[in-house]
This record gives structure tokens, C-alpha cells and sequence, in this order.
């Protein structure tokens, strides 16, 4: 069965733990307390909890005056550059070098010059203006305030023009809702799943814990610590594999 919804994720982790063969004695509010901690820890960490995306803004005065661009309705993780605002020596128009030098090459392709000369030529002379204005103008530099999805600009406001548009390469949080198939919900994600029985088991060592070693009706000794301890290395067992397997290690965001 496929997990496609916070409900069946649920279901999922109390089946997994034996529930209803076993009473699994946690209460509905801590239940969703672990859903909201298992993926909220899967959205911050893992991989697959993010997605990368080209965010457009068209710049007002108010962001010009302010020196900074806010998103509220967007829940961004990371920003990891701005593209220049501006033109580039590479490509700034019909008169700059790299034009000027692109149809002298293509009036020599069509006058049945030596195209793989020409053009070897051309891609060295395009890399030599990039490698100028990357040296001699640089990236336009900024920061990113995740707690107010905001972007600052530590750009001089003469560079920027009111209408002109912006583009930032971002991280973004992935929901689950965002899913487009079942199959590919992310609550049916399998580090998701396994992570969440084991946040649920712990939560139930936790509430028991106070009757551990109680002999219940039956003859039944209740031996709490034991499954906290055991969620306790299902945990870390979870996380060794993740950091062998799935984690891409450190990236170097703004923010």
C-alpha cells in the first residue's frame, strides 16, 4: 500500500509498531507532534525534502530604497546566487566585443572560412570576456535572512533600476502535497516512513516509561525502557544509513 496522504503515514507507523494486535498507547496530538517533527527534519536535511528553482522578481522602488526583497508567501531554505542584474562584457548588447566578434566569425562560416579554426577561436575569445567579467565586475553579492524570507542586495542602488528583473537560483521546501503521482509522494518516501515509526516508537517508550517494570493483569510485565532504548538505536541506526547513503554532504548556500 502507498502512503499518499499524513493520515495514511499515520496509520502506517501504528501498523508497523503492531498496532491493532498491540495497543500502542499514544495520544492523537503526539501522534501528529511526530508526523510534524519527522518531516519538518526530512524538509531541512534530506536531499529529496528540497528542490531547486529559478525564482523571477521585478523590482520596485521600495525594494531599491530598502536594499532588500522580501517573499513571504514562499518558504525558501537557501539562495544560492543572484544572476547580474546588469549586462556583461560576454553579452551586453549588439556593439560589445562578443557581438562584434560572433558575426565577423559567422560573415567568415558564410564566406566558407575554416569553420573549426573560426569557431575554436570564437568559444577561446567568448571564454576570455567571461573570465574579464567575472574578474572585473563580479557577481552581484547578497544574503538571505531565512527566519524573514528575505534577500539583501549589497548592490549600489545607481546599478539598480525600478521595472528591471531579478533572477535568484533557490532551494525550496518540498511538501508532500506537492506530489503530481501517488506512487511519487513524498509521504510514502521510505526514510520518511521508517523515520516517523521510529519517532512514534520513542514517544511510546516515553509514555510508558513511568510504569516500567509494573505487572499489569495477566501477569504482563510492562518493559517501557526497553522500547525507548530500542527506538533510540532505530534512530541512530536511520541516520548512519542516511549519512552512508543519501546524504550529499555540506552545501555551500547563502543563508
Amino acid at each position: 500500500m502507498y502512503v499518499t496522504s499524513r493520515e495514511d503515514l499515520m496509520d502506517y507507523c501504528l501498523r508497523a509498531l503492531g498496532y491493532p494486535v498491540v495497543e500502542i498507547n499514544i495520544d492523537d496530538e503526539q501522534l501528529d507532534d511526530r508526523m510534524d517533527e519527522a518531516l519538518q527534519w526530512f524538509r531541512e536535511h534530506h536531499p529529496d525534502g528540497q528542490r531547486r528553482y529559478y525564482l523571477k522578481h521585478q523590482l520596485t522602488q521600495q525594494d531599491i530604497d530598502n536594499q532588500f526583497i522580501e517573499f513571504p508567501d514562499l518558504d525558501l531554505s537557501s539562495v544560492v546566487r543572484m544572476l547580474p542584474v546588469t549586462a556583461s562584457l560576454s553579452n551586453a548588447g549588439w556593439f560589445s566585443d562578443a557581438w562584434q566578434h560572433m558575426k565577423y566569425t559567422v560573415m567568415d562560416f558564410t564566406r566558407g572560412g575554416g569553420i573549426i579554426g573560426d569557431l575554436a577561436h570564437y568559444d577561446q575569445m567568448k571564454q576570455q570576456l567571461e573570465l574579464l567579467d567575472m574578474k572585473l565586475v563580479g557577481q552581484p553579492q547578497i544574503t538571505f535572512d531565512r527566519q524573514y524570507n528575505r534577500i539583501n542586495m549589497h548592490i549600489s542602488k545607481s546599478s539598480l533600476t525600478a521595472g528591471d528583473y531579478v533572477v535568484f537560483e533557490v532551494y525550496g521546501i518540498r511538501y508532500p502535497d506537492d506530489a503530481v503521482l501517488a506512487y511519487n509522494s513524498l509521504y510514502n518516501h521510505k526514510f520518511v516512513k521508517s523515520y516517523a515509526t521510529a519517532l512514534v516508537k520513542r514517544q511510546w517508550g516515553l509514555n510508558l516509561i513511568k510504569f516500567d517494570g509494573m505487572t499489569l493483569p495477566g501477569g504482563v510485565t510492562v518493559n517501557a525502557r526497553q522500547i525507548y532504548e530500542d527506538a533510540l538505536q532505530d534512530i541512530e541506526k536511520i541516520m548512519e544509513k542516511f549519512r552512508e547513503e543519501e546524504d550529499e554532504g555540506p552545501s555551500f548556500f547563502m543563508g
